[in-house]
């Protein structure tokens, strides 16, 4: 059963879908990945249909999921394009951009009219076909999954060359295009308002959340361990700003330095570095002991995670790894898993006491919280017991629920719907 939104959210569906008037049309617009695998992304369409909007989605084909070109998911109207990710530097993404906007104009052409265009980052370049949109009347709501100067600065460290201008320059247009700004977590928010210069009334938080409802843990299968007491799990993106070679590092050091040969590593996840990382581990003589899945499907990834003893977030601190809410810390708490973390700024926002937090970047602090958890059986319960009350409260997928509907709300409070015949619409809103 669905988990619907509270009594404070049911009171903006009215307004924001327009009460008994015509559906309002909205089309979101994703280039990361495909949907519905982006569980945000999913979740959004799926609390806006909820709310009567006529949803839609133009997004990137899936490799091995989401590959058909046009999908009606739980009612979610899907319009999915071919594309082949960057590679050999600047021109790999001039490409893989370039191709992006063109599939995303081809389909938007194709839905037709629209009250909301909501654009979901990165990259910071679909401002371009919202501001198309924007002048056939609709509403532009930046959905700002990453801050992409900062992605550009941990990725590639280089704060002065021209192409992190570019990317600044786009983040402006960006945020100066926008009638309406999600952020996910009080960070980004804040960069918003300064960096962006957007008024407060402007700039919605809707933090990222776990589907309670889908995520939720099953019985532990001990042959997971592959015959150790012990199972780690790590799970997530595995680019170059992401960690998976600290949390390799660190696992070296618990079993040479600190002795502990009792456990068994599970690395769940794909990303440009997987292979780098699969190499990584065989050089550090961890072959025999670290798994690494790919990407594997929900029912796998839960029984992996309902066995787990301690989970590893072990994201270095760089300039956006602290600013940003990673969603497997979020997942491990849903699943009542004790995580091991780097002192990260959102880290401890959404973890609290779910977490232990190792100094930044300290591989071998990192390995000796490892050692005291898979030690302390009745710390590791408490901390998970934190984490799901946290994630059923606090950080609840509801609370996100209303702020997007009102983020939603606000976008559209003087403009009547839009009805998919209609080529123009009046009711400009006032300039900011």
């Amino acid at each position: 059963m669905r988990a619907g939104p509270n009594r404070g959210t049911w009171a903006l569906l009215g307004e924001t879908a327009g009460g008994d008037g015509p559906a309002r049309r909205a089309l979101i617009l994703v280039e990361n990945l495909s949907v519905p695998f982006d569980r945000r992304v999913w979740q959004e369409c799926t609390t806006l249909r909820d709310a009567g909007w006529e949803v839609h989605v133009i997004c990137p084909r899936g490799e091995k999921r989401d590959t058909e070109s046009e999908a009606v998911i739980d009612g979610v109207r899907i319009h999915r394009y071919p594309l082949r990710a960057a590679t050999g530097g600047p021109r790999g993404y001039l490409r893989e951009y370039g191709s992006a906007l063109w599939h995303t104009v081809r389909l938007a052409r194709k839905v037709g009219p629209v009250d909301v265009v909501h654009a979901c980052n990165p990259p910071d370049l679909l401002f371009l076909p919202a501001l198309w949109m924007k002048r056939r009347g609709a509403r532009f709501v930046f959905d700002q999954h990453d801050l992409v100067p900062e992605l550009y600065l941990s990725r590639f460290g280089r704060g002065k060359d021209l192409l992190y201008r570019a990317v600044c320059a786009l983040e402006r247009r960006t945020y100066r295009a926008a009638d309406v700004v999600l952020a996910t977590n009080e960070s980004y928010r804040d960069v918003a308002l300064h960096r962006g210069g957007l008024r407060p009334e402007d700039v919605f938080v809707v933090r990222s959340a776990p589907d309670i409802d889908r995520f939720h843990p099953v019985p532990p299968e001990p042959e997971l361990k592959r015959g150790k007491p012990h199972l780690l799990c790590y799970l997530g993106v595995m680019g170059p700003q992401d960690g998976v070679d600290y949390a390799l590092r660190a696992l070296a050091k618990l079993r040479d330095e600190l002795g502990r040969t009792d456990w068994h590593a599970v690395f769940v996840g794909a990303g440009d570095a997987f292979d780098a990382m699969v190499e990584l581990s065989r050089r550090l003589g961890l072959a025999d002991r670290v798994q690494f899945t790919g990407r594997i499907p929900d029912a796998d990834l839960v029984r992996y995670l309902s066995t787990a003893d301690v989970c590893l977030s072990p994201d270095p601190r760089n300039p956006l790894n602290d600013v940003s809410t990673m969603n497997k810390v979020l997942e491990y708490m849903v699943m009542g898993r004790p995580i091991v973390s780097f002192d990260l700024r959102e880290a401890r926002v959404s973890a609290g006491d779910a977490a232990v937090y190792a100094p930044a970047n300290d591989e071998a602090e990192f390995a000796r919280l490892v050692a005291l958890l898979l030690d302390d059986p009745e710390e590791r319960a408490r901390m998970g017991k934190i984490g799901q009350e946290r994630i059923s409260g606090p950080l609840s997928w509801r609370n996100s629920q209303a702020a997007l509907l009102a983020a939603y709300a606000a976008a559209c409070r003087d403009r009547a719907a839009v009805s998919a015949g209609d080529p123009k619409r009046a009711g400009k809103r006032p300039r900011r």
